[in-house]
């Protein structure tokens, strides 16, 4: 039987602790003895990744890859896959309004889209104690990975009907993928949509929160909540975010936390931000110790905040640096 996860949301607001939810798999996929290329490519190394991770820390829900190519592979984009990083969009495969025209929304059984609805059920069927959260791009950022973010921005001003044919496009396909993932059992799924973060808030709202509000809309629900990730928000487009009507957002180190969060509805979760390069993979255990306490003592009025990662963090993180991470939020809990 699914959770509810609305009754979750409200169990995480009321509790007197404060929970973490960071987004990471890569130190799993690491204490596995697995490479990126495998956990990306096949979905029970990248299921057991999870796992791993789910035994070792106490987060408040799982959470799986968050992989900004998997879709725009779907669409036929070029992907430089690596032992040791993430994968990356080569080039881009859409070069002018004629190209829009033509493109045809995926089936879900393109590229790898099959590796990770089966990663998302298997981590589904054998997390029971906690939910768990799927990954998937945003609107805004998977156009730009097809038609290159600058000439995306340029479009918008130059040609926006061309830009919401291909919004409209990319928008189809991942609701019809967050379909896809629902059916799997998983708990919600986080949308990655950074690019957006590049918009101002009023162009933030009409060519990406318009159309994630209507993925919203569709699939989220009592058993299946929405995180939206922006991590290229410095605060300015919040508003914006906020307008989607999703259960929660998640926010990256380039904003203020005790900042951002004024903007969140008290009856959504508010996640975040500590950095993900300069603190969990560049940084000492002594520093997270320090982020961590320093960004609790300014959320300790905000009980709708759930502390996590500014954004996925990526491989060779150091073990230390996550214990430090849960270590200084145990200890946090304990004297609070």
């Amino acid at each position: 039987m699914k959770q509810n996860m609305r009754q979750w949301m409200t169990d995480i607001i009321q509790r007197k602790e404060v929970t973490a939810l960071p987004v990471m798999t890569h130190p799993g996929i690491e204490m596995n003895g697995n490479t990126v290329r495998q956990a990306v490519s096949n979905g029970r190394v990248h299921y057991e990744a999870v796992q791993t991770l789910t035994k070792r820390y106490p987060a408040v829900a799982a959470a799986t890859i968050m992989d900004l190519t998997t879709e725009a592979e779907a669409f036929g984009a070029e992907i430089a896959f690596s032992d040791i990083a993430v994968p990356a969009v080569v080039g881009h495969c859409l070069s002018n309004a004629e190209d829009i025209n033509k493109l045809e929304v995926p089936s879900l059984s393109q590229g790898r889209i099959p590796a990770y609805l089966k990663a998302n059920l298997l981590a589904a069927r054998a997390i029971t104690d906690r939910p768990v959260f799927a990954g998937c791009i945003g609107p805004y950022s998977l156009a730009g990975r097809l038609y290159d973010m600058s000439e995306l921005m340029m479009l918008i001003y130059e040609n926006p009907d061309a830009a919401h044919q291909l919004l409209s496009k990319c928008t189809m396909f991942i609701k019809k993928y967050c379909q896809a993932l629902k059916k799997t059992g998983v708990g919600g799924v986080m949308m990655a949509e950074p690019a957006a973060g590049l918009l101002s808030d009023e162009d933030c709202k009409t060519f990406s929160s318009d159309y994630v509000r209507y993925i919203v809309d569709e699939v989220q629900s009592d058993d299946f909540l929405v995180i939206l990730h922006n991590c290229g928000n410095t605060g300015h487009c919040t508003k914006a975010m906020v307008s989607t009507g999703a259960a929660a957002y998640h926010f990256g180190n380039k904003c203020l936390m005790e900042e951002v969060i004024r903007d969140v509805p008290a009856t959504a979760l508010a996640m975040g931000n500590i950095d993900p390069v300069s603190v969990f993979k560049d940084g000492t255990p002594e520093l997270m110790h320090q982020t961590v306490i320093d960004l609790l003592e300014k959320m300790r009025d905000y009980p709708n905040f759930v502390l996590s990662s500014g954004c996925d963090t990526p491989p060779h993180t150091p073990q230390a640096n996550v214990d430090a991470f849960f270590g200084a939020l145990k200890e946090w809990n304990e004297q609070s």
